[in-house]
């Protein structure tokens, strides 16, 4: 009666604790009929003979009534964990001849009590092979056994297969090797190692569907509103093969590339987005057409046949100089230029080379920055050049021979640039134009060892600033 109530609680227990062998249906309970079979103790060998399932029928004890319950729960990856209580009546006990690895006969031990409470973890390769009805598994673990009055721990571990009649209810056979750590064959006051066979009923449980459609909750995107199996659960309502969870448009057919909505025009645009969703236009449009493609929808275009900037509502600015330069961003609107110079003409190596041919003829008084009378004119031909090119901005360097200390060189020099730049200034020149250096004796393009190479090196240049 003790044992008895051991395992009443151990069942208890199970029903509270232990672990399952399905994702969807996460607990399991099974329950049948098992069988104890001492043989394999009582021939001494050390490994468990499981082909004893099959030929050792007349030792094994069996309980007619159902006398194992197992409770289990799934953990991921084809592992669960379970705990098992189990009965049975010890009327079939072999003994080992003394002395020897044979067995006696079977004889009755006195109808000894069998209680076991077990532990295990299982594996399942149900998944593993890609079945859904066959499931072989191994386990192992451990547990505690009582037969008469004798208790002790064992190492389990076995092999099972399940048939899976529906996805809930399958039948379950299942073999476990049991070593005792008290196997001294004396019945009444040891547990033998021995093996355990088990076949019975098993239903999984556990999974929710609250919308009821077929698809778990844990599986479903939509568990609160039915749906169909290849939406995950959720529904389609305007059929058009989108979820309604994914559909911009759910009661509107539409297309998948519009998530769910329609296009009625065929120009890319959902009609809910498109001005003129009849009318084929262009993304940029808003969906409406633009004939002559300057950005602007004919239904705003002053223009429709020409194009022009929106801003002028899609008619062309004005070109008065026909440079292609507008005369808004021209530069010099009343003379045709280029577009890489804002519509001015652009400076040529010509005017550069006569610049410069020019610069080169100006004359200063000796040691100083004014300039001699006949300087005066070709100023003027510099100051004419420049009018020519109202937007190009130049550089006037100024350059002395070495005679003279180095630093008063260099003051004269930037002296001689300001007072080219001052009369250019003076002449109608836009100071922001024009800028002036000194550099003194530091870049000759003569010798300074003789007056002709010393006159060379005393010189104005002018430079184009790009």
């Amino acid at each position: 009666m003790k044992h008895l109530k051991i395992f009443a609680a151990a069942l208890m227990f199970a029903g509270f604790t232990a672990n399952a062998q399905d994702s969807n249906n996460p607990w399991a309970v099974s329950f049948g009929a098992n069988g104890v079979d001492t043989k394999i103790s009582a021939e001494g060998n050390d490994s468990p003979q499981f082909i004893q399932l099959a030929n050792a029928r007349d030792n094994w004890n069996i309980l007619p009534s159902v006398s194992y319950l197992n409770v289990s729960r799934y953990i991921g990856d084809g592992f669960s964990v379970g705990l098992t209580g189990s009965v049975n009546k010890i009327d079939k006990w072999l003994e080992r001849v003394p002395g020897t690895e044979s067995t006696d006969a079977i004889y009755n031990p006195g109808d000894l009590s069998y209680y076991g409470i077990d532990a295990s973890v299982k594996y399942s390769f149900m998944e593993m092979i890609g079945t859904k009805w066959f499931d072989p598994s191994l386990h192992l673990g451990g547990g505690y056994q009582f037969v008469g009055d004798a208790s002790a721990g064992t190492v389990n571990g076995g092999a099972g297969i399940t048939f899976w009649f529906t996805e809930q209810v399958g039948l379950q056979l299942q073999s476990s090797y049991k070593h005792s750590f008290d196997d001294t064959r004396v019945a009444d006051y040891d547990v033998p190692s021995h093996l355990q066979h088990m076949a019975g009923i098993t239903f999984k449980f556990g999974g929710k569907d609250t919308d009821g459609d077929g698809i778990y909750d844990k599986d479903d995107a939509c568990p609160e509103t039915p749906g169909l199996e290849e939406f995950m659960g959720c529904p389609d309502t305007d059929g058009d093969g989108i979820a309604d969870k994914d559909d911009s448009c759910p009661d509107t057919a539409g297309l998948a590339e519009f998530n769910g909505c329609p296009d009625t025009d065929g120009d890319g645009i959902i009609d809910s987005e498109d001005d003129c969703p009849e009318v084929a236009g262009t993304k940029i449009m808003n969906g409406c057409p633009d004939a002559d493609g300057d950005g602007v929808a004919d239904k705003d275009d002053q223009c429709v046949d020409v194009a022009g900037p929106a801003e002028n509502n899609g008619c062309p600015w004005p070109d008065g100089d026909g440079d292609g330069v507008a005369d808004k961003d021209d530069q010099c609107p009343t003379v045709a230029g280029t577009i890489a110079n804002n519509g001015c003409p652009e400076v040529s190596e010509e005017a550069i080379k006569k610049l410069n041919d020019y610069a080169k003829t100006i004359l200063f008084d000796s040691g100083k920055s004014s300039f001699k009378k006949q300087t005066i004119p070709v100023l003027e031909a510099i100051t004419a050049i420049l009018k020519e090119y109202p937007s190009s901005k130049f550089s006037i360097e100024g350059h002395t021979d070495s005679q003279g200390a180095a630093e008063f060189n260099k003051k004269l020099s930037a002296s001689r640039a300001d007072a080219v730049k001052a009369y250019l200034i003076e002449n109608g020149i836009d100071a922001t134009r024009l800028s002036a250096t000194g550099f003194g004796e530091d870049y000759p393009i003569d010798t300074n060892k003789t007056s002709k190479g010393r006159a060379n090196n005393r010189r104005v240049e002018v430079k184009l600033v790009k």
